[in-house]
């Protein structure tokens, strides 16, 4: 059994581990709701797009199609684009993200396809490295900014684009997670390259008659790189509220697992004390019944 001062060294322990997870707690929360707000206020913007985008691709076609827009004619490269956050201490956040980019990467494989990597954020690149070490094609910093922004998208977007012209691969594929609530980030795969033709919400759709000023062509070739753009930026934005959703849920139940341990351990700690006072109190009446 542990003596009185151990016990008490692992209480004040605890104690201090219960303090600092409270605080990352309360860190969380105010941040979370600045960056809830930032990715919902970005939704209705890239929904809109989409619409325009659905609208522009269904009056061109063919050859005359830009090449994001109608892709190689090949599907056999693909690029998965991971966007993991930063920094820990937020549940199981990455490792749900790690293990859709596995389940599709092993998908692709299985189905006779290459697979490449571009990892977005650090947290992610131990577990795909352990599986994939030979096929992550580059890192992309995000810590060394505070919140990132869509200057870093546009950075992400613009050497894919890159990529993707000098033909390194043929499909790239957006994994990261989607914010729904505090306890809720759901891991979401979508297609970024070629930009699959949006579904149109009927307002400004491809059935729509709208006369456009340059054509249809010149407009979707400066769009389509802007639309990218947005979609990272999006990413990123859906990024930063999950992982402070999921680190003050992970906070909030550290804190109340601290708690427990701390009640327990406070218990423990009586009871040693209190056995240890009656085995003082019996050998002293011991002693003085044997004068």
């Amino acid at each position: 059994m542990a003596s009185l001062k151990e016990l008490k060294g692992r209480i004040n322990s605890v104690k201090s581990t219960q303090k600092i997870t409270k605080a990352k707690q309360m860190v969380a929360a105010a941040k979370l709701r600045r960056a809830q707000a930032a990715a919902e206020a970005a939704r209705p913007y890239a929904e809109r797009l989409s619409g325009v985008m659905a609208s522009l691709a269904g009056k061109v076609g063919g050859d005359s199609a830009p090449l994001l827009l109608r892709g190689t004619g090949s599907d056999k490269r693909n690029l998965l684009v991971v966007v993991n956050t930063d920094k820990g201490l937020c549940g199981g956040l990455n490792a749900n993200i790690v293990k859709a980019a596995k389940a599709k990467a092993k998908a692709l494989l299985n189905e006779g396809k290459d697979v490449q990597f571009y990892l977005v954020g650090k947290k992610g690149r131990a577990p795909i490295k352990r599986d994939y070490a030979d096929r992550i094609e580059k890192h992309f910093d995000t810590s060394d900014v505070r919140t990132p922004g869509f200057e870093e998208a546009e950075v992400i977007a613009d050497d894919l684009l890159t990529r993707y012209e000098n033909g390194e691969f043929d499909v790239a594929h957006l994994v990261y997670p989607v914010f729904k609530s505090a306890l809720a980030q759901d891991p979401t795969v979508d297609q970024l390259i070629p930009v699959p033709p949006p579904e149109s919400d009927g307002a400004g759709g491809a059935g729509s008659v709208v006369d456009y000023e340059p054509s249809e062509d010149e407009i979707l070739a400066d769009l389509l790189p802007r639309y990218i753009k947005t979609q990272l930026f999006g990413a990123l934005l859906e990024r930063e509220a999950s992982e402070q959703g999921a680190s003050m849920t992970a906070m909030d139940n550290a804190t109340r697992n601290a708690g427990d341990l701390i009640k327990d351990l406070t218990i423990q700690y009586n009871r040693s004390r209190q056995a240890a006072i009656t085995t003082e109190l019996i050998e002293i009446i011991a002693g003085a019944e044997a004068l």
